[in-house]
C-alpha cells in the first residue's frame, strides 16, 4: 500500500467514526428540538458544512497523482481539523 493510500485510508476512518458521532448528535440535538428546548440549527448546518468539505477533500486526494497528493494533504488536513473542531463544539453544548 502506498503512502497515498494508507494516508487516504486513515482519513476516510476518521470521518466515517465522526460522520457517526455526528448522526448520534444531531438525533440528540433533534430530540431536544422537538422538546423546545434549544435552537440548534446552526450547529448543525455548521456540521454539514464541514463535512461536506472535509469528503470533497478527500475526493480530490483520491484524484491525485502520487506526485501532488501531499500537495493536497495539507489542505485535507485542515479541513479535517475544522471538522473535528465544529464537532467538539457542538458535542459540548449539547451533550
Amino acid at each position: 500500500m502506498s503512502n497515498k493510500e494508507a494516508y487516504k485510508e486513515k482519513i476516510k476512518a476518521q470521518l466515517d467514526e465522526w460522520k457517526a458521532e455526528a448522526d448520534k448528535l444531531r438525533a440528540k440535538i433533534k430530540q431536544k428540538q422537538a422538546d423546545g428546548k434549544i435552537d440548534s440549527q446552526k450547529y448543525l448546518d455548521e456540521l454539514k458544512i464541514k463535512q461536506k468539505k472535509a469528503r470533497a477533500k478527500l475526493e480530490e486526494l483520491e484524484d491525485a497523482g502520487e506526485d501532488a497528493w501531499e500537495d493536497i494533504k495539507e489542505g485535507l488536513e485542515k479541513a479535517r481539523d475544522e471538522l473535528k473542531e465544529s464537532y467538539t463544539k457542538a458535542k459540548a453544548k449539547f451533550s
